[in-house]
């Protein structure tokens, strides 16, 4: 075969060269060196037949290669509100309902308070009167005598002995609430800071005293 090429090469020539290729031999077998020169760069597939050119790149050492990068927006994404439910008539009608009551537990509250300050301040215009045994006016009282009648300035009837039986206990006294002490044996009116005013005895009479010095005590409110 390479005889023959070399034969055909000079009356065939480019022509020989490219049947050969087609048939899958070297390109410079038996070509002239102007033949060979000329298909450098030109290779051929064994499959499909077709030549492809292999174009060579080449760069200085110092050059930089850089891409440009594409400025990207972004949105944010919008907020989800939350829809509120309607309330019905009849929840409505019943959180009015139960505003009102709050509202006038709230005042009924506020005018307690302010009767048992109103309480503790006729307590102290007791200080320094006698005590005597069974009495129930400022010329001389007993403690239950005192307190039946510090209540009654302030238009309210309390019973003369054992009054606490119709109060409500408490646990957090107020001003102007009954102070039970020794399981009954003594009272006084609570003034606050830990303080009652009472008649104690026939020595000091009425006066104003820790309520923690006379023993154990148990607080009772008119407080609804």
């Amino acid at each position: 075969m390479s005889k023959a090429v070399s034969a055909n090469a000079g009356t065939v020539g480019r022509q020989a060269a490219v049947i050969a290729a087609a048939s899958g031999l070297i390109l410079t077998m038996g070509l002239p060196a102007n033949a060979a020169d000329s298909t450098a760069g030109v290779s051929a597939s064994t499959e499909s037949g077709s030549a492809q050119s292999a174009l060579a790149v080449t760069a200085a050492p110092t050059a930089t290669v850089s891409f440009e990068r594409p400025v990207v927006k972004t949105t944010a994404a919008p907020k989800i509100e939350r829809v509120r439910a309607l309330s019905t008539a009849a929840e409505t009608a019943a959180q009015g309902a139960g505003a009102t009551e709050k509202a006038a537990d709230k005042l009924a509250g506020a005018v307690s308070s302010a009767a048992a300050s109103g309480l503790a301040a006729i307590a102290y215009t007791g200080i320094g009167h006698p005590y005597v045994w069974g009495g129930t006016t400022p010329s001389g009282w007993d403690c239950s005598g005192f307190t039946q009648w510090v209540y009654a300035q302030a238009g309210i009837s309390i019973p003369r002995v054992n009054a606490w039986t119709a109060m409500k206990p408490t646990s957090t006294p107020v001003p102007g609430d009954l102070v039970m002490q020794n399981g009954g044996a003594h009272v006084g009116i609570y003034v606050g800071n830990g303080m009652m005013i009472s008649a104690l005895n026939p020595s000091q009479g009425t006066l104003l005293h820790s309520a923690a010095s006379t023993g154990t005590s148990s607080f009772f409110t008119l407080a609804q």
